[in-house]
């Protein structure tokens, strides 16, 4: 769950994969719908764009420049890469790969099916590439980089859309690997039975955690000085994930502002052992490459990404993968504003269940959407809430009818599909 969450609207042309009824077919693979099925065919249709292994896409560019660092900083014996990188995994995982491998509580407030996509209640579309690290330890790794597109169930506007891209490292450290550089090391140990503070966890040692974590940051901290260059101000936020602790947030400094780039974290020794490698320690770090891309190459819109526009598309193609690439916006076309207001259902409503359905509809004509007023009547006890939608086109001037007809759409599906009550 490295990043607070992240997601947004879609091209309406309808999904290539026509679920039947009672199926959700997917990749090859046929998905029993049951109580829990909530994936729209929207999103259904980005499913194997993977735009991250798309030649010369900015996504493509930020993983490149992460490999080409982790490959040339990190070498084995003979000279060959530490890391391998997995970045074609599939985006179907089980809900034991997506939270429970990962130690995450079955009342966790991230398991919600208003933000996830469900296939069903044991399958579902990544929240995170986190779902893989147990399986790539227990496959007897101890360094990989895991890069893919994800899936959350989110509000919409300029940072946020319903898939987008993360990158997770995963580095483990025998007792020999992690002291053998530590003048008089021989004697320390990774392990000893204590109480869990602040600063670690009950079975590591002291010792062992200040050097895993040092490990950790200066690596984050020598990957992002590559990325955006030398004098780069970063600092560190003590934070919480289920399954690394202690676990950070970091900062870095760009034009003036603090932004956060990603999690990370000494990863959770219970994880470590119930993938099978007791006798090591680690850490871990997700990050998303949209947030490296769009504050590395200026990208306004996250809908950008998605773009087959060649004014977009061709400022990417470089000869090198390091050259530095400032964005040329496209000229930003003027926005359509439309308000909607309808009584909620008395039975459980989200509001993600409505911006999933205008994004269905209204795909990356919308650029944001606002809950602008609830009201609760008060004779009736009823709810309203009132939605300002910006359309605007990140391509192209929409036209007043076009906005119109995608409004009404909205109305009537609104009506239709999730049982509210117009105030049209």
């Amino acid at each position: 769950w490295w990043q607070h969450s992240s997601s947004r609207s879609i091209p309406s042309d309808i999904a290539a994969n026509t679920a039947s009824l009672n199926t959700v077919e997917l990749l090859g693979k046929a998905y029993p719908r049951d109580d829990y099925s909530n994936v729209t065919e929207k999103i259904l249709s980005k499913v194997g764009k993977n735009l991250h292994n798309q030649k010369h896409h900015p996504l493509w560019l930020i993983k490149e420049q992460v490999k080409d660092h982790f490959y040339k900083q990190y070498t084995g014996r003979f000279g060959t890469p530490l890391f391998s990188v997995y970045d074609a995994l599939s985006p179907v995982v089980t809900v034991q790969q997506n939270f429970d491998s990962l130690l995450i509580p079955q009342d966790h407030a991230s398991r919600r099916r208003e933000d996830n996509y469900y296939l069903n209640r044991d399958h579902m579309l990544r929240a995170h590439t986190s779902a893989h690290q147990w399986d790539l330890i227990h496959s007897g790794l101890d360094a990989f980089l895991a890069v893919g597109d994800v899936y959350r169930r989110d509000t919409i506007d300029s940072t946020h859309y319903p898939v987008f891209h993360q990158m997770e490292g995963v580095r483990l450290f025998s007792c020999h690997e992690l002291f053998c550089n530590v003048k008089g090391g021989e004697g320390f140990q990774l392990f000893e039975q204590g109480p869990r503070t602040a600063h670690k966890q009950e079975s590591h040692t002291m010792e062992a955690v200040r050097l895993v974590e040092f490990s950790l940051k200066h690596a984050l901290t020598r990957l992002m000085t590559h990325l955006f260059g030398d004098g780069l101000q970063v600092r560190w936020v003590d934070c919480y994930f289920p399954f690394t602790h202690p676990s950070f947030e970091m900062e870095i400094n760009f034009q003036g502002e603090w932004l956060e780039v990603l999690g990370c974290g000494v990863m959770e020794q219970e994880l470590v052992n119930s993938a099978g490698a007791q006798d090591k320690i680690g850490w871990a770090f997700g990050l998303g490459l949209e947030r490296l891309a769009m504050i590395l190459y200026d990208i306004p819109d996250i809908r950008l990404f998605w773009s087959e526009d060649e004014r977009f598309l061709k400022q990417f193609v470089v000869p090198h993968i390091c050259q530095k690439i400032k964005f040329q916006p496209l000229s930003k076309y003027p926005p359509l504003i439309n308000d909607i207001s309808f009584w909620l259902p008395s039975e459980t409503y989200s509001k993600n269940d409505f911006y999933d359905l205008a994004r269905t509809i209204g795909g990356d004509l919308i650029e944001k959407i606002v809950l602008l007023d609830e009201f609760t009547h008060p004779k009736t006890k009823k709810v309203s809430h009132c939605y300002r939608i910006t359309y605007r086109h990140p391509e192209r001037t929409l036209t007043q009818d076009e906005v119109h007809d995608i409004h009404q759409a909205i109305e009537a599906s609104a009506v239709r599909e999730l049982g509210v009550e117009g105030r049209f």
